[in-house]
């Protein structure tokens, strides 16, 4: 029996290796329809000469998860055809998902509102609606320091990148800034927020390594900057028309803020000239995310090498590692208007993209890691993901029965921890796009999840006062 002439032209592609942004490797290939993963791969270090490099690859928009026949429309394929292999690097070490809840650790005397890892993974700091800041030794898994300088709930905390001291702030508009060793303040309180404060965030590490400003934003329609060093503040910025729900000092130079006035505005973070303002939300605006995100919020830390390198060259190297496939920083807002939208901020007050799919109000959004894709959760109970580059949907999880509050990405960006009004905390496999594993332990409702930066713990807290710390 003979198979047609097509048939067998058809068991070959021909192909070209192109990465995130643009470039071509090597000349077009004639590759054999049963090529599998591992096969791309080595082709793909030969071509780039390098060794044990692993990559994702993508053919027409899909992950190539086994072999080029299973991902191609073989009936849109001709001999002249030449399919382009989108590969994408991936991350040099592999975060084990966790499985068990290693301890529970009780002090605080109210709701644990706000967890937060240090940029090395080794130091965790909590804030609780009991006024207090606390310092829990991830070693042992004990509390270490219990910082009291607040009079009313700690609504928020943040580390500075270089990890040498932590800032929370309260529901009276004060910031307090906590030395990390042991548990002292640093300086006196800073005074000025008329308001409750929304949100912190330190200039980034690849611009000034002392991490001495800080930006806040508040309910008293403000951002302050201030300087840590010389407690004071340095800079009001005002044009939002009502509460500032979030601000972000993202590493172009730009601060980033979203409001209840529906919009999202960036300023020039060296005299706090507005740019900007980015429209186009029907309701208020409660969450921004920066592709940058994370690598701001590391600084120095290497998690391939589990060292604080102190280096602003290497900050600055891997921060452009992030913004060069796009060539600029991306900024997704979250809104009560159950919408997303994407922007590109420095560039255009035009949105790129409005994401639709919530039926509630969205909640938090979290860029990968790795700045490829992002993360929404929404009282809906769901959490969507969608491509960085352009917003595309990717896929809905489901699995929560109440509404979805918190999301935190593993350092390789291979998973997602969700933390939900349900009590739960829910573990996402991203490859196979389904829930890997549930982690329920809380008594109540979970308000905050944080994943270690290097990778091996999760810490979560909520209204049942206690911090929970899983693992593998």
């Amino acid at each position: 029996m003979m198979e047609s002439g097509g048939e067998i032209a058809q068991r070959h592609v021909l192909c070209r290796f192109k990465s995130d942004s643009g470039e071509i490797a090597g000349d077009i290939i004639d590759l054999p329809l049963s090529c599998t993963v591992p096969q791309l791969t080595e082709i793909c270090n030969a071509l780039l000469q390098s060794t044990n490099i692993s990559y994702i690859f993508y053919a027409n928009d899909t992950e190539i998860t086994h072999s080029l026949e299973k991902t191609l429309n073989l009936s849109d394929l001709n001999t002249e055809t030449v399919i382009d292999i989108l590969y994408q690097q991936q991350a040099v070490f592999r975060v084990r998902p966790v499985t068990r809840c290693t301890s529970s650790m009780p002090g605080h005397a109210e709701a644990v509102i706000s967890v937060c890892f240090s940029p090395d993974g080794r130091q965790l700091a909590s804030g609780s609606g009991d006024t207090t800041v606390r310092f829990w030794d991830v070693d042992t898994q004990t509390p270490f320091r219990t910082c009291k300088g607040h009079t009313n709930w700690v609504l928020c905390i943040a580390w500075a990148p270089n990890g040498s001291k932590l800032a929370s702030a309260c529901k009276d508009g004060k910031v307090v800034i906590w030395n990390p060793e042991n548990g002292a303040q640093i300086g006196k309180t800073l005074i000025g927020h008329k308001s409750w404060i929304t949100a912190l965030s330190w200039e980034p590490y690849h611009q000034n390594p002392d991490c001495r400003f800080l930006a806040s934003s508040s309910k008293d329609c403000d951002v302050r900057i201030w300087d840590t060093v010389l407690c004071l503040c340095v800079r009001v910025i005002s044009g939002h028309l009502k509460s500032v729900t979030v601000v972000k000092w993202g590493g172009l130079g730009l601060i980033y803020t979203a409001s209840q006035d529906r919009t999202v505005k960036v300023w020039r973070a060296k005299d706090g000239v507005l740019c900007r303002s980015l429209e186009g939300h029907a309701h208020w605006v409660n969450t921004l995310a920066l592709n940058t995100d994370y690598v701001l919020k590391m600084g120095a830390f290497d998690p391939v090498k589990d060292t604080q390198t102190q280096s602003q060259d290497f900050a600055l190297r891997r921060y452009n590692e992030i913004i060069s496939p796009i060539g600029d920083e991306r900024l997704v807002s979250g809104s009560d208007d159950f919408t997303l939208f994407l922007w590109a901020p420095s560039k255009d007050k035009k949105p790129l993209n409005r994401l639709t799919g919530h039926q509630q109000l969205v909640n938090d959004v979290k860029f990968s890691p790795d700045g490829r894709i992002f993360a929404s959760a929404s009282f809906d109970k769901s959490i969507k993901l969608w491509e960085a580059k352009n917003g595309k949907f990717i896929c809905t999880l489901r699995g929560h029965v109440q509404a979805v509050y918190v999301i935190a990405f593993s350092a390789d960006s291979r998973l997602l921890v969700s933390g939900s009004a349900d009590s739960t905390l829910k573990l996402w496999n991203l490859r196979e796009r389904k829930l890997e594993i549930d982690l329920p332990g809380h008594e109540d409702e979970v308000y905050a999840v944080d994943w270690a930066t290097d990778g091996s713990k999760v810490a979560s807290g909520g209204k049942d006062k206690v911090l929970k710390l899983w693992q593998n």
